[in-house]
């Protein structure tokens, strides 16, 4: 009791022996005075008297009791909770022995206490408050990784900066002050009330975030009306800046309020309100919100923030909660198995390995889910085409110039190839890369995400974005190798199809070991497919040879060398059951050896376009006469390449 009402009493400068003493408090709470007598600890802090001193904080409430208790109270009370619970999660194997478990403090309570904002208070007092701030960060960035994210430290910056505090000291004493209230009616009567609604936030801009904490519920509460028709783009905007100003100081709470706002409306579905447990424990709730939302660039940026930060506090919470329980598990499995040698390790084991798949697979589906939001929607794609008419034409990465401004180069037979004027404008091609930028820093913070998306595939149409647009997608050079290896016919199809965009990209000695790999597995597979499996493969895989051949002309002779010997077989097999009508073979050879004279103007045309023409014209139904003109067609793909190089 005596510890307690120092803390309260405390101003700064704080005395220098407060820290130690927090310290050995929290020692003798969970370390008996003596082995003799176990039950000689003190007792911890109770959680009412916790919340007595955070009830008035600037995070929480509408601060008419405010600074009843000091920031430094505030701040030494905070430290306490944090070290407290990281002490006892330290102690679980000496506690277990001891058949003694403290109870950590209720996610209830951490829920009402403002550390971001608390934290962010301290940095302003460094020198006051000794070494209290650099303690709270280690117990931050330990306990609370998504309160540690550095695009939030980033935005702080830009927030508590030298311009943001100018405006703000320009701002006359007597302006005109918002309530809650007409924010929320200007929120109700949109897009009418659209001019007005754009002064109130303009005018809230213009405040700190400590004093945007009132508003934050009027804000987040209206967000989903923004995604109406008719909505001027420059208040989705500023909605998004007043966001990332309050993320600074109420981030938790923030998430959880704008999470349930942004929940689809349809009268079918039953909102729920969910949690900061809830989302804790399944952080892929953050994706189940409006459709609308994929197509709104301000508010996808939103909640890709909190998709990010919540995968961080799953990893946390999981880590925090296995430790909490392993110990004790494994001391009754020790008191119940004694007779059994070596069983109490198994559950310990096994707990850790379900923990990381469970991350793995959570991590993994949130990728796939936004690399689905990237592909374009049946209204989006222009008249005629189809995501099958975009696979079809889709034979491999040969560069186009790129469009000025555009972050990703255009490929032909890519998604953006197909788009109309001013595509590269489009909601959906910001939003695509606001994605790519999040799986980036995904894939580098763990390249085990990279592999595992890669091993399980995406559409294949997504590829030109992807290898263009995650700079750190290089490293699928690593375990190319590895994903040719496996049985499955369509991982090497996508193994091919991917290496093909990665050598254009990235023409790089690896790439172009890892290239010769896959000219030589594919000559393998051509020896032991059957029939069917030979077209399946075959006919997706042979436009990938024209990156090859463009990315690396050494690679040449060994492409068309494949060629042929693929040509032979699929003609042999067409003579067998047709007449050879066209000397297929022969074609082949004289393009291999004299491919320029295939190039030459013959009667005003180029013989580059006769083979396109005769596939038209017979497209036979016969798989293999498909293929046969699909070989030659690559055959002229890589003249017409190499001759346009020049």
């Amino acid at each position: 009791d005596w510890i307690y009402r120092q803390l309260c009493e405390t101003t700064t400068p704080i005395h220098t022996q407060l820290i130690p003493l927090i310290d050995a408090y929290i020692n003798s709470i969970l370390t008996p005075a003596s082995k003799a007598n176990p039950e000689a600890t003190n007792q911890p802090i109770t959680e009412q008297e916790i919340l007595n001193v955070f009830q008035s904080s600037a995070g929480q409430g509408d601060g008419s009791r405010r600074h009843r208790y000091s920031i430094t109270t505030q701040l030494l009370i905070l430290y306490y909770i944090l070290s407290f619970e990281e002490n006892l999660l330290a102690s679980t194997k000496q506690l277990a022995l001891m058949q003694r478990k403290p109870k950590s403090y209720s996610a209830a309570l951490m829920d009402q206490i403002p550390i971001k904002y608390l934290v962010t208070q301290a940095q302003g007092l460094q020198q006051e408050l000794g070494g209290l701030h650099s303690a709270l960060l280690r117990l931050l960035a330990t306990n609370y990784p998504h309160l540690c994210l550095v695009e939030d430290w980033v935005c702080e910056e830009e927030v508590t900066g030298t311009l943001p505090l100018l405006r703000r000291m320009m701002l006359p004493s007597n302006t005109c002050r918002y309530t809650q209230s007409q924010l929320h009616q200007a929120f109700q009567k949109l897009p009418s009330s659209s001019p007005r609604l754009n002064r109130i936030l303009e005018h809230l801009t213009l405040l700190s975030p400590g004093d945007l904490i009132p508003y934050a519920e009027a804000l987040t509460a209206s967000m989903a009306l923004l995604l109406e028709p008719g909505v001027p783009r420059r208040l989705l905007q500023t909605l998004n800046k007043l966001w990332m100003g309050l993320n600074t100081v109420m981030p938790r709470r923030l998430w959880v309020m704008t999470v349930n706002a942004l929940q689809p409306s349809g009268k079918l579905l039953r909102q729920q309100r969910y949690t900061q447990n809830d989302l804790m424990v399944d952080p892929l709730i953050v994706l189940r919100c409006d459709q609308r939302v994929y197509r709104c660039p301000p508010l996808m940026d939103i909640v890709l923030h909190m998709l990010n930060g919540y995968l961080l506090a799953s990893k946390a919470y999981l880590q925090c909660h296995l430790k909490e329980t392993a110990d004790f598990d494994r001391q009754n499995q020790i008191v119940s198995n004694v007779a059994v040698p070596g069983q109490p390790d198994t559950p310990e084991v096994t707990r850790e390995e379900l923990k990381n798949a469970l991350l793995a697979a959570q991590d993994s589906a949130a990728v796939q889910i936004l690399l689905e939001i990237c592909l374009p929607t049946s209204e989006e794609q222009p008249l005629g085409a189809t995501t099958e008419s975009l696979l079809r034409n889709n034979r491999g990465p040969v560069p186009g110039k790129s469009k000025q401004g555009s972050l990703l180069p255009t490929t032909r037979g890519s998604v953006e190839d197909t788009e109309p004027e001013g595509g590269l404008l489009s909601d959906l091609r910001e939003v695509q890369c606001l994605i790519c930028c999040l799986l980036h820093q995904m894939f580098i913070a763990d390249p085990n995400i990279a592999k595992l998306v890669h091993f399980q595939g995406y559409p294949q149409a997504l590829l030109p974005l992807t290898v263009a647009g995650i700079p750190s997608i290089h490293i699928c050079l690593d375990f190319i190798p590895e994903l040719l290896a496996q049985p499955q016919l369509e991982k090497q199809i996508f193994a091919i199809q991917l290496l093909s965009y990665l050598c254009t990209h990235y023409a790089l000695p690896k790439s172009l070991s890892v290239a010769r790999l896959a000219i030589s597995v594919m000559g393998t597979l051509l020896t032991v497919l059957n029939h069917a499996k030979r077209f399946s493969f075959f006919m997706p895989t042979l436009p990938c040879l024209v990156a090859f051949c463009q990315a690396f002309p050494p690679l040449y002779d060994d492409v068309a060398a494949l060629l042929v010997q693929v040509g032979q077989v699929c003609a042999s097999d067409v003579a067998t059951k047709v007449r050879d009508i066209d000397p297929f073979i022969a074609r082949l050879q004289s393009l291999r050896e004299k491919p320029l004279e295939a190039a030459a103007p013959c009667g005003g045309s180029s013989k580059l376009t006769l083979p396109q023409k005769t596939a038209e014209e017979l497209g036979g139904a016969d798989p293999d006469v498909q293929l046969c003109y699909c070989i030659e067609a690559t055959f002229m793909d890589i003249i017409s390449s190499t001759l346009h190089g020049l």
